[in-house]
Parts: structure tokens; sequence; C-alpha cells
């Protein structure tokens, strides 16, 4: 689901880059209507969320449903302050903290579950099923209530119409956004 999600979360990105022809005044502007794209749940975002959970093969119909409203609700439930902006002629820095569900908690927590309770997972014939796995994380996902704080800085610059463009967020970031990001790591 990982593989997909990030494809996606780069496709979405694009679009709000490239679609967005609004002429905001200020870079904080600009990072507010990036963030609220996702928590609006915009035709852009859905679009593309369609489509990777779509194609995720190891997901079954149902699965993938699931996912879906685990997704919908994560991008619903964001929560941006901005702290900071800063500008240095046509380019400038916003800093924003963003609240999440913790997804890569979930995450985590589930790989230990199955590595302590395998057997728990087993199909009729004592092999492992990964379907039966699924099922469990995501059911650990939708009951998800813990959230977490990152905080992502945006860098700006303006284009030859004045318009602010958000600079390709890094792969970390992305993952903040979407609850998945290890801090595990720091």
């Amino acid at each position: 689901m990982k593989k997909y999600l990030k494809l996606t979360l780069i496709a979405v990105f694009a679009l709000l880059l490239v679609g967005c022809g609004c002429m905001l005044q200020t870079a904080k502007g600009r990072v507010e209507e990036f963030l609220d794209q996702y928590r609006n749940l915009s035709a852009n975002v859905l679009g593309d969320l369609d489509e990777v959970v779509d194609a995720d093969t190891n997901l079954n119909a149902e699965q993938k449903e699931k996912y879906r409203d685990i997704l919908k609700k994560q991008y619903s439930d964001l929560n941006y302050e901005i702290i900071n902006e800063t500008y240095d002629g046509d380019a400038a820095t916003v800093e924003a903290k963003i609240t999440v569900y913790d997804l890569y908690k979930v995450q985590k927590d589930a790989a230990v579950y199955l590595n302590e309770h395998r057997e728990e997972f087993n199909n009729e014939n004592g092999e492992y099923d990964n379907t039966k796995f699924m099922d469990y994380k995501l059911e650990q996902m939708q009951k998800i209530n813990d959230t977490v704080e990152y905080t992502i800085n945006f860098n700006l610059t303006k284009d030859e119409n004045d318009v602010w463009q958000i600079s390709e967020l890094s792969q970390d970031d992305l993952e903040k956004i979407h609850g998945i990001y290890n801090y595990d790591s720091e």
C-alpha cells in the first residue's frame, strides 16, 4: 500500500501545482490552499486516491473500500497551523505544524502483532494468508484516534505570473501529511 500511496502523493502534488489557476497574493495563502485540498477532499485528491487504491493488487474489493475510507478520514481530519513565513524576494518559506492520525504507529504495531501471532493469520491449511492480515491491519487503521504532530517547511517561489508555487515536497514531508512518516528513525 505504501508504494502506491507514494505514487498518488506525487501525482496529487503535481496536479495541485499545475491545476491551480488562482492568483494568491501570499506564500502562506498558497500553502493553506494546498493543505485545504486534502481537508476538503478536492476532486484532484479524490481522483488520484481512487486510482491508487484501485491499482493496489494486494487488496480485495472490500479492503479497497476500507482503505479508501481510511485515507479520506486522514485527509479530511488533517489540521494545520501556519507557524511562520519568511520572504526573500521571489522566494519564501512557510513553516506549518500539521496534526494527522498516526497511521505509522498502527502499521508498526500491526507488524509486531503479526510477528508475535502469525498463526492467527493462517488459512485452513496452516499457511500464512495475507488477506487475513490485511483485514486486521485495515481494522486497526479504521479505529485510529491517536494523532501525531509534524512540522513541514514549504519552500515556494513566484513564477513568471507572480503566482506562488510550492516546490516539490520531500518524500518525508509527503509521508508526514499522510501520517505514515517513520519518526522512529529520527
